[in-house]
């Protein structure tokens, strides 16, 4: 054990010395959760609505009512007047303005005889956030006014009464489980993979045998080191990305311990991982030619920023063998949802086995280049 230790220690010892590195497996993942955090999931604000008007009637009014009170409230949209349907959609196409809202003659009559009035509403769908967001509000508009003051005895149609069972999770929150996974990712493999081969081929593996160390004491020496290194950026993302997050869950003491139980096997299943992979590699440019290639292979099939059940077949089989998962599924119960042990308990039980199951399977293949 003591042997072992000693190669932990100059593990560490090497990597305290190069803050830069230190600093560098921390700063995209926190670049990535403010930049992208703050770039994508927020609301439409802002957007420019062409309306032409041919009615000028009461009902055609209330609409305008409509869009100028969404214009003052949610601020999803401001009208822009236009007299031309044709000018209007050619602006649309252009994207000099991102719809418009064509009321046809005799709407308002229409609307009084119950004789199937109509609006129009053109948009640009290649942008279908931008244009789903504005559809949604068209249709709670129209909803409004299709609805009658005074309600009937016997309800007509079915209602829906949706319950958030949590507050809203903007898309920093929803990023930061995804961002904790990167961050101990990128030590991994800045710190462990990396490192494991340029001292490989400086021949520092060579050097330890020649000692009394074992070939076991080395491997689990050099996993130890790679996994605190990735606990130690585990711990400060989380702690970092939390409080960017506005998300005070890592103030409850039974939150802390369920992060940190997640922190360590994940570092250990990304350790036995990475060591698999890079036991027989002699070449320092291939973990860096492969960190894209696994970022590709491991982040994005994870369910980081996308659903697993919308995937197809094949990829969902990636996603069920990937640590990414399960890390991004832990966190997300515990830093979102406040879940507790019992909904992290497969996913724990994933990373150990996973874990360990690479580190022994790569201890054999540890073999000596002299």
């Amino acid at each position: 054990m003591n042997r072992m230790f000693a190669i932990v220690e100059r593990e560490m010892r090497k990597f305290f010395r190069s803050p830069t590195l230190m600093i560098m497996s921390l700063m995209m993942p926190i670049l990535q959760l403010l930049i992208m955090g703050n770039a994508f999931g927020g609301k439409i604000v802002g957007a420019h609505v062409a309306v032409v008007d041919y009615d000028h009637g009461p009902e055609a009014v209330k609409i305008r009512e409509g869009f100028d009170a969404i214009a003052v409230n949610i601020k999803t949209f401001t009208t822009v007047e236009y007299t031309d349907e044709n000018k209007a959609r050619e602006d649309v196409r252009t994207g000099k303005i991102d719809a418009a809202v064509v009321i046809p003659t005799q709407y308002s009559r229409r609307v009084s005889a119950q004789d199937a009035p109509r609006i129009g509403f053109v948009v640009d769908n290649s942008d279908l956030f931008t244009s789903s967001s504005l559809e949604a509000e068209m249709q709670a508009l129209v909803t409004a006014l299709t609805t009658p003051v005074i309600q009937p005895r016997m309800a007509s149609a079915i209602a829906l009464e949706i319950v958030e069972l949590y507050p809203y999770v903007n898309y920093m929150k929803f990023l930061l489980p995804a961002c904790c996974a990167l961050a101990m990712y990128i030590s991994v493999m800045i710190g462990g993979g990396m490192l494991y081969i340029d001292d490989k081929a400086r021949g520092v593996h060579e050097g330890y045998l020649v000692t009394p160390i074992t070939r076991l004491e080395l491997v689990m020496g050099l996993n130890m080191a790679g996994s605190i290194k990735a606990v130690l950026s585990g711990i400060s993302l989380t702690v970092i990305g939390s409080l960017m997050a506005g998300l005070g869950v890592i103030f409850h003491p039974e939150a802390d311990l369920e992060l940190l139980c997640l922190i360590i096997v994940t570092s250990i299943a990304f350790n036995g991982m990475m060591f698999l992979m890079m036991v027989r590699v002699d070449d320092p440019l291939v973990p860096r030619a492969m960190f894209g290639v696994l970022n590709l292979l491991l982040f994005y099939p994870s369910g980081a920023m996308y659903p697993i059940n919308a995937f197809p077949v094949w990829l969902r089989a990636l996603a069920i063998v990937d640590p990414f998962t399960y890390c991004v599924h832990g966190f997300k119960e515990i830093l979102l949802k406040d879940g507790g042990f019992v909904a992290i308990q497969y996913d724990l039980l994933f990373l150990f086995v996973f874990g360990m199951g690479t580190l022994l399977i790569a201890t054999p293949l540890f073999k000596r280049t002299l």
